[in-house]
């Protein structure tokens, strides 16, 4: 039986969340689900497999790389970015509602109030040839990334064979912690220097679909100090 049914109630969401994600993200900062919709899970699979299929995925782009260096050898990753109200998304859909369900009972289960809107998804196709996304922090530079939800979509998936794994490195722990990204199993995790990880070289196709939740406090202070930025930009060269 999924974690999540189709008409989960307001108190079994509490029960999940007060039982199981605010003690994992508060001792090791992060937390697994495994199970998390059973068979609507595969409508999931079967809608980012279609948008594979015609095309929509792309190189993931890479922010702040030194110039000279080559985007596949630090992300081999192709994306798409999805609001869920496209045509042939509605399972994807479901699993935004639902993790903005189980996002917002967990922020005010834990008192973070600044938690109150989400990026769009970003559906991600390792190509199995051996791509990986090196070691590297969601959110180095306060940005407003506040919690990263990863759901994965890999089927009969054997990290001996496949690899792919995803590997966090908790701040100031002693041990690595290593996600196989099994279909149907669900990873949330601090955005910020708490949670250093990397993807493991995969040598068969993986998919997934990535969410970040925002500090909406933190957000607009980056966005100010953007403008501000782009401004003095903008004066510098017209002085120039």
């Amino acid at each position: 039986m999924p974690f999540i049914e189709k008409n989960v109630s307001d108190a079994e969401l509490e029960r999940l969340v007060e039982e199981r994600l605010v003690p994992a993200l508060q001792s090791c900062g992060f937390c697994l689900l495994d199970g998390l919709l059973g068979e609507l899970g595969d409508g999931v699979l079967e809608q980012v497999k279609e948008l594979h299929r015609v095309g929509a995925l792309q190189d993931g782009r890479l922010c702040g790389a030194a110039p000279g260096v080559h985007r596949r050898s630090i992300r081999g990753d192709k994306i798409a970015w999805v609001s869920g109200g496209e045509r042939g998304c509605e399972a994807v859909s479901f699993l935004l509602l639902l993790l903005d369900r189980l996002v917002s009972v967990c922020a005010r289960r834990m008192g973070i109030q600044a938690v109150k809107e989400r990026s769009k998804a970003m559906v991600a196709c390792y190509p199995g040839n051996g791509a990986g996304y090196v070691k590297h922090v969601d959110n180095p530079n306060r940005d407003g990334r506040c919690i990263t939800c990863i759901y994965y979509l890999n089927k009969n998936w054997d990290a001996k064979k496949h690899g792919g794994i995803l590997r966090i490195f908790p701040e100031g722990q002693p041990y690595v912690a290593d996600i196989k990204p099994l279909f149907d199993r669900l990873l949330l995790f601090w955005s910020d220097r708490r949670n250093p990880h990397e993807v493991q070289p995969s040598y068969a196709t993986r998919y997934a679909i990535t969410v970040w939740y925002f500090d909406s406090e933190e957000r607009a202070e980056a966005k100010r100090r953007f403008k501000d930025l782009t401004a003095s930009n903008e004066q510098s060269s017209s002085s120039s």
